[in-house]
């Protein structure tokens, strides 16, 4: 088929024809008009850049000479930048910038190329002072119209600005990086880099040929696009100066990350990239006390800025090896800041999870063979305003879960007799066999009922209904210590505290703390244990005493009594050492009574077992008055009247938590319903309430009541 020929009137040629010549005569003149005027232009933005960066930030820059020496290349010489009452900040011998003229004229400077020779910038700390304080100056004046920031405006204009500066084309040689912190080391790099037509190459000598690092990417700043990829010769990418600060070590084989876009989505703006790393090593004594290798990992995010928050999103995935994980993070700005956290891991090959656990992370369960799938999810969230609201959650799901071959350690030898290794301060102190050649093992049809629920009671009362954890616990736990500001309450079954014990080593570490959460839900969720063993196990490797194991030896010790034989008082008694057993020596009098101050943990621990059904109700104490030292003991007793500080017997730290500060009271429970210890042991409890007002006892009664209800729901 012929298609027919479209005649254009001429009419309309000869229009477009004079509009495009209008359209080349004024291009020509803007054209001329900024050529003639492209060096008035530039000197009157080099004086207004020095002027405000005098007033703004009291820096002095001084440049020696800058003029165009192309159509639009600007060369500068002898450039200095000192901080006032500083150390130099930067110097530059030759800088050649091709700017773009049209943006020029409205006020802009968009680079084209960069060509830099012989220059450094240096950071210098001193004391409390450097020479980038002048950053602070300005972040305080920005601080007055904190409240009117528009964060994804924001976020924009800084991502924008950053990108706009990057050139088309650039040309690096010998510009040197320095940092010298007096307090720990020096540190310097010195740099080659080239963009060409996008590709970047750059070559970085770490402290004078200690090691050279190589940076590689592709850079297209019009897109909002880059990627960088880094590297070192022979070597592991790794800072001797920042293994200084983290006392520890962190290295990495390559190192890449990628812009990929930018833009608002709705009210957020909205930033995608990744980030991964090939054999990463970690060494830090509070992680773990030896290397760990994360072998592969990548985190592809989705980064949200709001209007008063920064965020994670959802969508955003982590991966490590063959196992991958959704991440949430939110962070809300504002009076009261709110956490949010939530984690969630689709259905996926129990085996890959397992596979993907860093190197040296959890070594008892090296070699552990596994079949069926795991989901997990995890939800926090903590309002600032209101941390007793606090929302927790952690659920690891098994489908047809099913352990093939045990690892390192069989999780189900504590079933038949073992040895068990108690360590103080990291050092071995004997080896005690657990199980009927042990004259002191005690199965727990022969403990009394006594000491059973006055443990259970005060340690963990949902033992045998909870799966290792008790969320409600847990979650009280983070509100208390957030309000305290420090680690004061911690959230620990008595599953937890078995495994901790048995299988895994004394260093008090994250990586023990998550391998200790690991095998207890492998064994509850499993039932490799019945929890009836687990008790007897527990009952007979805790520490109740100086070098006092199981309650076998602690009933002899204390009162020459068999375990069967314990009554309520000496039941109570026993449970209210557990969190500090060293300093139970302490709670007596030299007749080998206990202390007056003991008599409410008594009355407050006997009340909830007696509504729980445990023991008889007593109106006198619960065996408090019953209670007696074994005489053979009493004679190492200290005087009614020696003031003892009992803080150096702290040795319950959770999981390399620091020492709670507390004297000679209950760590666990008695401490949390009374209050800290004080300086010096009280001879009657009248004399410690002499100085509380009567507004002040109601308030306690009312806590150790609201206190008393919680409990027994359970914690």
């Amino acid at each position: 088929m012929r298609i027919p020929k479209i005649k254009i009137p001429g009419k309309y040629l000869k229009i477009g024809a004079w509009g495009l010549g209008v359209f080349l005569i004024i291009s020509i003149a803007l054209g001329a008009v900024a050529y003639s005027k492209r060096e008035a232009l530039l000197k009157k933005m080099v004086a207004k850049a020095i002027a405000k960066a005098e007033k703004d930030y009291g820096l002095e820059i001084k440049i020696g000479s800058a003029g165009f020496t192309g159509l639009s290349t600007v060369k500068m010489t002898s450039v200095s930048i000192v901080p006032k009452d500083r150390d130099t900040l930067s110097q530059i011998g030759e800088l050649s910038v091709g700017v773009k003229l049209f943006p020029l004229i409205f006020g802009n400077v968009k680079l084209s190329e960069v060509q830099l020779a012989n220059g450094f910038v240096s950071i210098v700390l001193k004391d409390s002072t450097s020479n980038i304080d002048f950053l602070k100056r300005k972040k305080k004046d920005s601080t007055e119209n904190k409240g009117k920031a528009n964060l994804p405006e924001l976020a924009n204009n800084i991502l924008n600005q950053v990108l706009y500066k990057i050139p088309d084309d650039m040309d690096v040689k010998n510009l040197v990086f320095k940092f010298n912190d007096h307090d720990t080391a020096k540190l310097s790099f010195a740099t080659t880099a080239t963009i060409d037509g996008g590709d970047l190459k750059s070559t970085i000598n770490v402290n004078q040929g200690q090691s050279t690092w190589h940076i590689d990417g592709l850079v297209k700043p019009g897109r909002k696009q880059l990627s960088f990829t880094a590297y070192a010769d022979g070597k592991k990418l790794e800072l001797p100066y920042l293994n200084n600060k983290l006392h520890g070590k962190l290295s990495f084989d390559t190192l890449q990350t990628e812009l990929k876009d930018a833009g608002y989505s709705g009210e957020d703006y909205k930033i995608s990239g990744s980030w991964s790393v090939k054999n990463m090593l970690i060494n830090q004594a509070r992680i773990a006390g030896n290397d760990i290798i994360v072998q592969r990992a990548r985190l592809d995010a989705d980064v949200l800025v709001g209007p008063h928050y920064i965020a994670l999103d959802s969508t955003s995935t982590a991966y490590l090896r063959d196992a991958k994980i959704h991440p949430f993070i939110k962070y809300t700005l504002g009076k009261n800041k709110i956490y949010e956290l939530k984690l969630s891991a689709e259905e996926q090959e129990a085996q890959a999870v397992l596979d993907a656990f860093p190197q040296g992370l959890f070594e008892s369960l090296d070699g552990l063979k596994v079949e069926g799938k795991v989901k997990y999810n995890l939800n926090f969230y903590l309002d600032t305003a209101i941390p007793d609201s606090v929302r927790f959650s952690s659920t690891l799901t098994p489908l047809n879960f099913k352990i093939l071959q045990w690892g390192k350690t069989n999780l189900q030898k504590i079933n038949n007799p073992f040895i068990y290794t108690p360590y103080e301060y990291g050092k071995p102190m004997r080896d005690i066999t657990i199980g009927p050649s042990n004259p002191n093992f005690t199965p727990l049809n022969a403990i009394s009922k006594n000491f059973i629920n006055a443990v259970l009671t005060a340690e963990d009362p949902s033992f045998y209904t909870h799966n290792g954890f008790v969320e409600e616990s847990i979650r009280k736990s983070i509100a208390v210590n957030f309000k305290e500001k420090k680690f004061k309450r911690g959230g620990s079954t008595i599953s937890m505290q078995l495994v901790k014990n048995v299988y895994l080593s004394r260093q008090k570490t994250l990586a023990r703390k998550a391998e200790e959460i690991l095998i207890v839900w492998l064994i509850e969720h499993n039932h490799l244990v019945s929890k009836q063993r687990m008790l007897e196990v527990y009952f007979n490797i805790m520490e109740l005493g100086k070098n006092i194991y199981g309650i076998g030896e602690a009933s002899r010790y204390y009162f020459g009594k068999q375990p069967a034989d314990l009554t309520i008082g000496d039941g109570l008694f026993l449970a209210s050492i557990v969190p500090k057993p060293k300093a139970s020596m302490y709670k007596f009098m030299a007749d080998g009574s206990l202390k007056p101050y003991m008599f409410n943990y008594f009355r407050f621990m006997g009340n909830i077992m007696a509504r729980r059904g445990l023991t008889p109700a007593d109106t006198s104490g619960y065996g408090f008055y019953n209670v007696r030292l074994r005489e053979g003991l009493r004679q190492y007793l200290a005087p009614d009247t020696a003031a003892v500080d009992t803080t150096d017997f702290d040795t319950d730290e959770e999981d390399g938590m620091p020492p709670v500060i507390m004297q000679d009271k209950n760590k666990s429970l008695f401490d949390r319903i009374f209050g800290g210890g004080s300086k010096k042991d009280t001879s009657t409890t009248k004399s410690a309430d002499t100085t509380k007002s009567k507004k002040q006892l109601r308030q306690e009664r009312r806590e150790q009541r609201r206190r008393e209800k919680e409990l027994e729901n359970g914690q």
